[in-house]
């Protein structure tokens, strides 16, 4: 069995030196775009250190007429709420040097859930970063599509998976977009 707090550390450290040398950007490929329709809300993320950013994905949703959500945490037990953001608005300070919006802001039930990823592998199972942030959101909103953001180098053969763990049903890297048909 693989061990995941190794795997986490090998992983942010493949990230951290992939990300120093990567010069694309994480692109909106056709089929997501073709997945989304005016009205959608779109739950995105401000990406921290070599996190692979979403932003170019949630500009084409607001392009689409999408309204954008970034998840806001109080701490590792509390579930994220995802809040109305438009680009460009301010953003406070949260906990794990998070940027998110501030407290007032409306809460979203999210359509599409981008989620930021430590690994991932072929069957779309993700690794991410061990507090189960995402894992609770997804339970919480089952109808979203769920779409991990990573770059190519944090893919593995194989990621761990618990009963709690649900899978993604796309992955977005550089080299373009990975989904399981019907999602």
């Amino acid at each position: 069995m693989i061990d995941k707090l190794a795997l986490r550390a090998q992983l942010r450290a493949e990230r951290d030196a992939f990300a120093i040398e990567a010069s694309e950007a994480i692109l909106a490929p056709d089929r997501y775009l073709e997945h989304l329709q005016p009205g959608m809300t779109v739950a995105t993320y401000v990406a921290i250190g070599s996190e692979a950013d979403p932003t170019q994905l949630a500009a084409a949703a607001a392009e689409r007429s999408c309204t954008l959500a970034l998840p806001f945490v109080i701490g590792r037990a509390e579930p994220i709420r995802f809040l109305v953001w438009e680009m460009g608005e301010p953003l406070v300070d949260g906990p794990f040097g998070l940027r998110q919006p501030r407290p007032e802001s409306p809460e979203v039930a999210p359509d599409v859930i981008l989620t930021p990823l430590v690994g991932f592998d072929a069957r779309l199972n993700r690794l991410g970063q061990g507090a189960a942030h995402y894992d609770r959101a997804f339970a919480r909103y089952p109808d979203a599509w769920r779409v991990g953001v990573a770059w190519s180098v944090q893919e593995v053969p194989a990621i761990p998976s618990d009963i709690w763990d649900v899978p993604l049903h796309a992955v977005i890297t550089e080299k373009g977009m990975t989904w399981h048909q019907g999602a």
